[in-house]
């Protein structure tokens, strides 16, 4: 009998090896998934905000000009904003159309009218679109989801 147990127990200890060194390999690998998947994610963000549009603001184009929402890739690769949109806690919403922006690159989404340039878009609003005071901007992708938001102030 205790060479019967004998060998259970050699057998048991060599299948609980077995599984630590499988158990051992796999969680690096998966963890390793994790960081590959998370590094992918397009990294967009609203790096800068000017709300309060500088000197008088009396509607025109140029005060309107003066409020923007800067965006910013911070990733190696240029992204297609197509089907992005931009909004305030209001719901005034931009969508970008066919917009590049490319590498560690950064545009200027200004409220009022202008000419696309490949650093600055413009809403072609005629009246402003930031509160001052307080207000939230929300960059959502083509898919609806939240890719990043600034807020100011504080929201009644």
């Amino acid at each position: 009998m205790s060479s019967a147990s004998s060998s259970v127990r050699r057998i048991a200890a060599t299948v609980l090896a077995a599984g630590a060194i499988v158990s051992a390999a796999a969680l690096p690998a998966a963890a390793h998934d994790g960081d590959r998947h998370h590094q992918q994610r397009p990294r967009v963000e609203i790096s800068r905000v000017q709300a309060d549009s500088p000197g008088r603001e009396d509607r025109s184009n140029r005060s309107l000009n003066g409020e923007w929402v800067e965006i910013t890739n911070a990733t190696r690769n240029p992204i297609n904003l197509r089907g992005w949109t931009l909004r305030d806690s209001d719901g005034n919403r931009y969508r970008f159309d066919n917009v590049r922006i490319g590498s560690r690159a950064t545009i200027r989404i200004h409220s009022g009218n202008g000419r696309d340039t490949r650093t600055d878009l413009f809403q072609d609003r005629r009246d402003y679109v930031w509160d001052n005071r307080s207000d939230t901007a929300t960059l959502r992708d083509d898919r609806g989801r939240t890719v990043d938001t600034e807020t100011w102030g504080r929201r009644r």
